[in-house]
């Protein structure tokens, strides 16, 4: 895994650092989206709490992860489709909020309607929600 992220870094003018590559691993390993104060836990003292925050808006402004505000108000984030890129996020998807155990989900499986916007406005982000509980709490 860890070629495909060296390849993703550098396909994103982005240096194959071993911070950044210790966040998407354990991004990538996960089955919910992820909040910088858990990844911080996660990564210990390899990674401080600027580096980590410089490299979570870095991916994001690539393309490389999307953020996902759970119930809490806590940015949370997911890796992206594979179609994303720096001028353009193609993650219009559900996004599951457990009310149990507080994890996010991207719901990648469900296809969003086509949303025709009135004259004059255009749409650059589109987040829904649902909230109930996971496969995991029910």
């Amino acid at each position: 895994m860890n070629e495909e992220f060296v390849k993703l870094l550098h396909n994103n003018q982005l240096k194959a650092t071993a911070s950044r590559l210790s966040v998407l691993q354990i991004i990538s390993e996960r089955d919910a989206a992820i909040s910088q104060p858990v990844l911080e836990k996660m990564l210990g003292e390899d990674v401080d709490r600027v580096t980590l925050y410089r490299i979570l808006k870095t991916f994001e402004d690539k393309g490389i992860l999307h953020k996902v505000i759970d119930l809490n108000g806590t940015a949370n984030y997911a890796i992206c489709h594979s179609s994303c890129s720096e001028h353009a996020h193609h993650d219009e998807h559900f996004h599951f909020n457990c009310s149990n155990c507080h994890s996010v989900y991207c719901m990648n499986d469900f296809h969003l309607p086509a949303l025709a916007m009135p004259p004059g406005f255009k749409a650059h982000t589109v987040n829904l929600s649902i909230t109930g509980l996971c496969k995991k709490c029910s």
